[in-house]
């Protein structure tokens, strides 16, 4: 059995707030707020920078809580309540690079009052299945900062094989000393904000929130008479570099590769958007580029780049899910929004980020690209399109 997966409801928490309506006015106003500094008196480092999440609580359990404001936001847009989920046959995918690393954290690093024990830091899949009251599968998938993109995939699968009728998938993370300071570490912190593509990018900075879209069959939405827009989770690619634990291979040959199993091959047809990884980093962002022109070819410079992580920072692995939702949404008003300015492109960057005003989505390529890439080799691409 192979069902088409359609896209009916999405949810986002990012530090501009909650709600996708909320991260839709952000992108067509190209605003940017500057990073926070963590009310944490243990981050003891150079750049204790990261783009918090506003209105919860500091020490709350911040991975399990964007998540769940996510789903709910998900679920009402699909049109779809708790009580009506077909319990064993609902399933819930979250990818995170740090799971919720709150009480394993807090207390820590010379501070007073240590934790009480130790918590599974991967169970925001879990958390959320045992709220909604569903039984079938929950899995959390930690593959660093690809986690999302694989969490879609993996959601899409479960569809597609008939395992599943509905998945609640994407991603959540939340502020982690332990990740901030490992960057800061790496010296892979920006001192300004995220700012891909940028000549003088000096690093990524990291940022809280959660991206969780509603995938059905397409048979599922239509016995129950939903309004899914025509918007279908069509690809996905996966691949793995294994060469560094941190490093993605110079000639990109595995973003190449999960990149043309999600659109279909060398000969698929047009985008209109890609949504990069795009992450700050020096590597990263050349790399991808050059993966980019590889794939697209000679109309690499034709197909426009909505670069999420400038507006947002870099969500770890809730970023391809928010990448996902900044899609979907993309796709639902049929524009790409202007991209944040950036004060000098770097020319080993050969892409088209468009940058004065809103560019409209072409008829004929209703398609947006999701990368997504992480430590250890980890790549993930998804297709959303609207039919």
């Amino acid at each position: 059995m192979s069902s088409q997966v359609v896209v009916t409801g999405v949810g986002a928490v990012t530090c501009h707030g909650a709600g996708a309506d909320t991260l839709w006015r952000a992108m067509s106003a190209a605003s940017v707020r500057p990073p926070d500094r963590p009310a944490d008196p243990a981050a003891r480092m150079e750049l204790p920078l990261i783009s918090l999440v506003p209105d919860l609580e500091p020490g709350a359990e911040r991975a399990v809580a964007f998540a769940r404001s996510a789903a709910v936001e998900a679920l009402a847009d699909a049109g779809l309540a708790a009580a009506s989920l077909p319990v064993g046959r609902t399933a819930v995918v979250v990818g995170s690079c740090m799971g919720e690393p709150g009480p394993n954290e807090r207390g820590r690093g010379g501070a007073p009052g240590g934790a009480d024990g130790w918590a599974p830091p991967f169970r925001i899949a879990a958390e959320l299945a045992g709220e909604l009251g569903v039984f079938g599968e929950a899995q959390d998938i930690g593959n660093a900062c690809a986690a999302g993109g694989y969490a879609l995939g993996l959601g899409a699968d479960l569809v597609r094989s008939g395992e599943a009728d509905v998945v609640l998938a994407g991603g959540s993370d939340a502020y982690s000393r332990v990740a901030l300071g490992c960057f800061n570490r790496l010296g892979a912190v920006d001192p300004e904000r995220c700012r891909p593509f940028e000549l003088d990018r000096a690093g990524t900075v990291f940022s809280e929130g959660a991206g969780m879209l509603v995938l059905e069959s397409a048979e599922h939405a239509a016995a129950r008479g939903a309004e899914d827009g025509g918007l279908r989770l069509t690809g996905s690619g996966w691949s793995c570099d294994a060469g560094h634990p941190t490093a993605p291979e110079e000639n990109a040959e595995q973003i190449v590769r999960a990149m043309r199993r999600a659109i279909g091959g060398r000969h698929a047809a047009p985008l209109g958007c890609v949504v990069p990884h795009g992450t700050g980093t020096r590597i990263n962002d050349v790399l991808e580029s050059r993966a980019l022109h590889q794939v697209l070819g000679d109309g690499a410079g034709q197909v426009p780049l909505y670069s999420l992580k400038a507006l947002v920072g870099h969500a770890g692995g809730a970023s391809a899910a928010l990448g996902a939702v900044a899609a979907a949404l993309v796709l639902r008003h049929g524009e790409i929004p202007p991209n944040v300015p950036l004060k000098e492109q770097d020319p080993e960057c050969a892409v088209w980020l468009p940058q004065d005003a809103s560019v409209p989505l072409p008829a004929d390529a209703r398609r947006v690209l999701v990368n997504a890439y992480g430590f250890g080799g980890n790549n993930a691409s998804i297709l959303l399109e609207a039919v």
